[in-house]
């Protein structure tokens, strides 16, 4: 079975624990998971002492996001040492943002007739940090939607009333904090950013070029046309092929874990050459020593698997 390494808990916008995330993935039969909660390594503490109990091999991680080419995109950092100074530092300042925003979010709303969106929002999120989908949930809860996907088609992307233009670290600041805590990179569900194939490969240019490693070819939110064409992408540019189910909860029932469709032939694992011997969460780095230069051709006839999950 594949590693699962994309998955959220309560430290960010997931609605499990992070024991009951790791309890869970244990059920699935997961053997190696990775955490990955937006811009936080605040629930690692927990989900480690309930790896070591359940005998999955946690890799620890963040999933950081950066503003690239007037966008929001999100890259994970895996296998991080979570005592990086210059890893907290950044991922204090993105917490800071967030804050922030969560409040101007409240506020836009509250000027729009969605009274103590805020503090309804912050009392859904349960710890630190509150993301859009906690305002999504709170909506729904309201009646104000039927779904969280309407939510924030009607409320919270741009043009709407919820609307705040995301101001997040550059991609040179994310891969300089994911690399100075001794992590790989990994482009997280690249199909749902809506680029064209040039802004794409701009985007993996750029990445490449500032030493990231990898990019997410199996994914929750990617069809099994999306895993080809970005298994293409890897091969060309060189980079590793990861895999996570995205996954926030049993609420979603469209990916649950356990669940990943294997990489498609010719690209690289990111975890190739991780060593089970160096005990939980601390894969040995990877040396790439070929690039495989062959991918299947795809089934394009295949549509989405997974409805999308939103950026946070």
């Amino acid at each position: 079975m594949s590693p699962d390494l994309h998955t959220h808990s309560t430290a960010s916008d997931g609605t499990l624990t992070p024991t009951q995330l790791l309890e869970r993935a244990a059920a699935a039969g997961v053997e190696t998971l990775a955490l990955t909660d937006h811009d936080t390594v605040a629930g690692l503490a927990e989900a480690k002492l309930a790896a070591a109990d359940l005998g999955v091999r946690l890799i620890p991680g963040a999933e950081l996001s950066v503003t690239w080419g007037g966008r929001t995109i999100h890259v994970l950092g895996l296998n991080l040492d979570t005592d990086s100074a210059a890893l907290n530092a950044g991922l204090a300042r993105l917490l800071a943002y967030r804050d922030w925003r969560a409040e101007e979010i409240g506020r836009r709303l509250d000027r729009h007739g969605v009274a103590d969106a805020y503090a309804g929002a912050r009392a859904l999120a349960g710890g630190t940090l509150v993301g859009r989908t906690h305002f999504a949930r709170l909506l729904v809860q309201r009646g104000l939607a039927d779904s969280v996907r309407g939510v924030f088609k009607h409320f919270l992307v741009k043009g709407k009333p919820g609307h705040v233009p995301g101001e997040w670290a550059t991609l040179e600041e994310a891969l300089g904090w994911i690399h100075a805590a001794g992590g790989q990179a990994a482009i997280a569900h690249p199909a749902r950013y809506g680029m064209t194939r040039t802004k794409v490969r701009n985007l993996l240019g750029a990445f490449r070029e500032l030493g990231g490693g990898a990019v997410e070819v199996v994914s929750g939110s990617h069809s099994k046309n999306d895993a080809f064409v970005f298994a293409r992408h890897a091969v060309d540019f060189g980079l590793l092929a990861s895999a996570g189910s995205d996954y926030h909860g049993p609420e979603n029932p469209w990916m649950d874990l356990g669940r990943l469709p294997p990489l498609p032939p010719g690209c690289t694992p990111i975890w190739a050459d991780w060593s089970p011997a160096l005990g939980v969460g601390t894969p040995r780095p990877r040396t790439r020593t070929s690039t495989p230069d062959t991918i299947d051709t795809p089934d394009t006839t295949t549509g989405r698997t997974a409805e999308p999950a939103r950026l946070l």
